[in-house]
């Protein structure tokens, strides 16, 4: 195991609860009130910070569609800005 690897585990309740330990909640960056992502893959689960997986979604989609539009540096995003800027102004 790596060093920023540990193992802990909890006690699922009558109702399908369990309390995340304080060490995962500290690792996952969540507090009372926070919300988690169960990520299934076969007979694997991950637990993510929700907020933070919302984010790496929405990146990996932006990317994707920045590659299908050919934006692809930051000068092309900047050339396209400037672009719909000078639209806005002769509108």
């Amino acid at each position: 195991m790596s060093a920023n690897t540990f193992i802990d585990n909890a006690k699922v309740m009558a109702k399908g609860q369990i309390t995340i330990p304080k060490d995962v909640r500290e690792v996952l960056g969540v507090t009372s009130g926070d919300r988690v992502t169960f990520i299934v893959e076969g007979n694997t689960v991950r637990i993510v910070n929700s907020a933070v997986y919302a984010m790496q979604v929405l990146q990996n989609e932006m990317a994707r569609e920045a590659e299908r539009t050919g934006l692809t540096s930051d000068d092309d995003v900047m050339t396209l800005v400037k672009e719909l800027r000078n639209e806005d102004d002769n509108v």
